[in-house]
């Protein structure tokens, strides 16, 4: 019988790896607030301005190609204080960057603590849960980011208001970066959190099927205990090590054979069409599409907060929902009434009707977004694929994410110009539509069940 020891321990390790997942909304969206400053200090054209939102993009995919391999070399603890280390330096150096060039340096450094982050940590979260709360633990990571995004607005929106109401006659580095270039003070904020996460990973422990399949069981042992009690670790363990007999020896030419091939196919196209919702177009360009709905410009700060909020509240749904209710439930009713709720919002805009009757159906997105689209794909990809391959699945899985995420964030203004904001909405619309009909013929469930028991069923499946 667990007692509360064993759940504050996976409590408090799952809420450190979920710092990963915050500077991750962080610095996804602290973007959103700096887009004009540096667009209006360094007179941007379109395509600089696109490629100073993605450029951070493809430095994620450069931290999701390494993150996996070199987690199964040295593990997955020393890989996220890398992240930690990737996000202090970039925060840093972004604030004080004189020039152009280097705020592109900087930023690609912060994409590559963005995308071993979000690689990692919910990899290293669904291998020490327990098997009846990792849907709610792996969705934390999810929490977390919308927490990061948040906090993100919040700063932006306060750094912003100092920054206009601070005395002009001032001078000094620390107003420099908050008020006569507030912008990077706003990225700057960032230096607290990184800091956080880099100290308290020392306290936290290294995933005990990592050490299992580097033969260290005692030390497997020991934090699975914790974890589960004695009795139920040495039940895991054994399982854990049965399993590992079953699995050759993991790689690409495992993962790209058939069972593996065809989850990983599933698991690849619900990521992808997960961002070509266009959730983080949403994120990033928050305040030009407030403008274009006919918002005030010195309020749209203040609603990004208001939808920053609803984004977080609402993903308390699928961590209350995900281990009664299951994944393939949440999934399909939230990527149908995403479709919804962005067609609306098309309408909208289509119709020029702004305020705040546009700001229902955003908000309506964000609130299915939240519990099905957004953290799901985490859930799906951390679950479905053997511990051999499954830091290599999920690294595919999360790049995949990443090269969808710029792809859209390099075209949104593009679209946003060419064929109007209602269009783009449209097609957002269109593909969650597509994300509904695709899960409700591969998607399968997997609440409940450990994850060498899912590895084995789905081999079984899949013949």
């Amino acid at each position: 019988m667990k007692n509360s020891g064993t759940r504050m321990f996976i409590t408090g390790i799952t809420l450190i790896a979920a710092l990963g997942g915050l500077l991750f909304g962080f610095d996804v969206a602290v973007i959103s607030g700096i887009i004009t400053p540096v667009k209006t200090q360094y007179m941007l054209t379109s395509t600089q301005e696109g490629w100073f939102v993605s450029c951070a993009l493809l430095g994620c995919i450069a931290g999701v190609a390494v993150s996996g391999t070199l987690s199964d070399r040295i593990g997955r603890k020393k890989v996220l204080a890398l992240a930690a280390c990737l996000f202090l330096i970039s925060a840093t150096g972004f604030a004080f960057a004189s020039s152009y060039t280097l705020l592109i340096c900087f930023r690609l450094l912060a994409g590559m603590g963005v995308g071993v982050a979000s690689n990692i940590s919910p990899l290293y979260i669904s291998e020490l849960a327990p098997a009846s709360r990792r849907g709610r633990l792996v969705i934390s990571y999810q929490l977390a980011i919308t927490i990061g995004i948040l906090l993100a607005y919040c700063s932006n929106l306060a750094i912003q208001r100092y920054a206009l109401t601070a005395a002009a006659d001032q001078d000094g580095w620390m107003h420099r970066l908050f008020v006569t270039e507030y912008w990077r003070g706003m990225f700057f904020v960032g230096v607290i959190p990184a800091a956080a996460f880099f100290l308290l990973l020392a306290i936290v422990p290294e995933s005990p099927r990592w050490l299992a399949g580097k033969g260290r069981t005692d030390e497997a042992r020991s934090i699975l205990e914790k974890i589960n009690g004695t009795t139920a670790a040495a039940t895991e363990l054994q399982a854990i090590i049965a399993a590992a007999t079953l699995q050759s020896g993991g790689g690409l030419r495992e993962l790209l054979r058939p069972p593996l091939r065809h989850l990983l196919i599933m698991a690849c196209v619900l990521t992808a069409f997960s961002q070509f919702s266009g959730i983080n177009a949403v994120i990033y360009y928050g305040p030009t599409i407030m403008k274009a709905s006919g918002i005030v410009a010195t309020d749209t700060l203040f609603y990004q907060v208001l939808l920053g909020a609803a984004n977080m509240l609402f993903t308390f749904i699928a961590i209350w929902k995900v281990d009664s209710l299951g994944r393939r439930p949440l999934y399909l009713a939230g990527s149908l009434c995403a479709a919804v709720t962005l067609a609306l919002a098309g309408a909208c805009f289509l119709f020029n009707i702004g305020g705040w009757v546009m700001l229902l159906p955003v908000t309506g997105f964000l609130l299915f977004f939240a519990f099905s689209l957004g953290p799901l794909k985490f859930v799906i990809a951390t679950e479905i694929f053997p511990t051999s391959v499954r830091s290599l699945a999920l690294s595919v899985c999360i790049l995949v994410m990443w090269i969808s995420d710029w792809l859209l964030n390099l075209l949104f203004p593009i679209l946003r110009e060419g064929i109007g904001v209602a269009a783009t909405f449209f097609i957002f619309a269109g593909c969650c539509l597509f994300s509904f009909f695709y899960a409700r013929k591969h998607l399968f469930e997997t609440k409940g069940k450990s994850l060498e028991d899912i590895t084995i069923e789905e081999n079984i499946i899949h013949p």
